[in-house]
């Protein structure tokens, strides 16, 4: 157990403690210093309209689990379970005053029921302006990802050439098809490695990588992170942040690509910012390496 387990909380790798937040800006924008960082919500304790402001302006990257109130108080707190979806939480679990880290750490790796549909949501919640067509198409590559490695196919699928595809989403300010379609693949490489003992190899394999060094070096490219970092650190949701970043960094992620905020949101998501941790190299262009 958890002992002295507070309202509002930060679990940081390794999982292995919670450290107590206030529902400071201070506090909550230091959140996302350490990539696959939660912040734990208990809610029902007194105080949930402060820390709800608090939570809807955590940094992008870091996820949200929510522990509900005793169903005595949930009746209490139903003008704020009506937002939870709002702020889009990576998990909702069940009353318990002392959780486990490890109970934690579990959901928060636990694999995308959909995983198209929660990236789409992701960007969302992070300002993106997206209209339905662009929602299909990020939606349609997202989920070829899972069984095409190469854009010229996902064009082929989608009917449509590469050059027709690749303008409706560089047009709005998003980057190329290619670099979402293996993004998507490098999700999908993520939670297999955070839910699998397997080998880097045999899961490079098991997702169309000729072996693990090409999966590393296209992680690396793409994401700016190494598999055995991406399996120590838990969730999805500081992936796509880092991918952001780098193609924001290099120009093909614009300003035109952010929108206002959904009604009802009283706080925009934060811009995209460095944590502060050492930078890594750039390095090259991804390269066609599986697709």
């Amino acid at each position: 157990m958890v002992e002295g387990t507070t309202p509002l909380a930060l679990l940081a790798p390794p999982y292995t403690r919670l450290q107590p937040l206030a529902p400071s800006t201070s506090d909550i924008r230091a959140c996302g210093r350490q990539p696959g960082s939660a912040l734990i919500w208990i809610m029902g304790s007194g105080g949930d309209a402060a820390r709800e402001r608090a939570v809807r302006s955590r940094p992008g990257g870091v996820a949200l689990l929510v522990i509900l109130p005793p169903d005595r108080d949930i009746a209490k707190s139903a003008t704020l379970a009506l937002h939870l979806q709002q702020l889009r939480p990576h998990g909702i679990l069940p009353y318990h005053p002392e959780p486990t880290t490890s109970d934690l750490s579990q959901v928060l790796r636990r694999p995308p029921v959909d995983l198209a549909g929660e990236v789409v949501d992701y960007l969302r919640w992070r300002g993106f302006a997206l209209d339905r067509d662009t929602v299909h198409l990020l939606r349609r590559i997202l989920d070829l990802s899972g069984e095409l490695r190469s854009i010229s196919s996902v064009s082929r699928s989608m009917y449509l050439s590469r050059r027709a595809l690749g303008r409706r989403l560089t047009t709005r300010g998003l980057p190329v098809p290619s670099h979402w379609l293996q993004m998507g693949r490098l999700l999908r490489v993520a939670v297999r490695l955070q839910n699998t003992e397997a080998t880097v190899s045999s899961v490079a394999f098991e997702h169309g990588y000729p072996d693990g060094f090409a999966l590393s070096n296209q992680m690396e490219r793409l994401i700016g992170h190494r598999p055995s970092e991406v399996r120590r650190r838990l969730g999805w949701e500081w992936l796509v942040e880092s991918w952001l970043r780098r193609e924001a960094e290099t120009g093909r992620l614009t300003v035109t690509g952010m929108g206002a905020p959904h009604p009802g949101e009283a706080v925009r998501p934060p811009s995209l910012e460095r944590p502060a941790r050492p930078s890594r190299s750039r390095g090259a262009e991804p390269s066609a390496a599986g697709g």
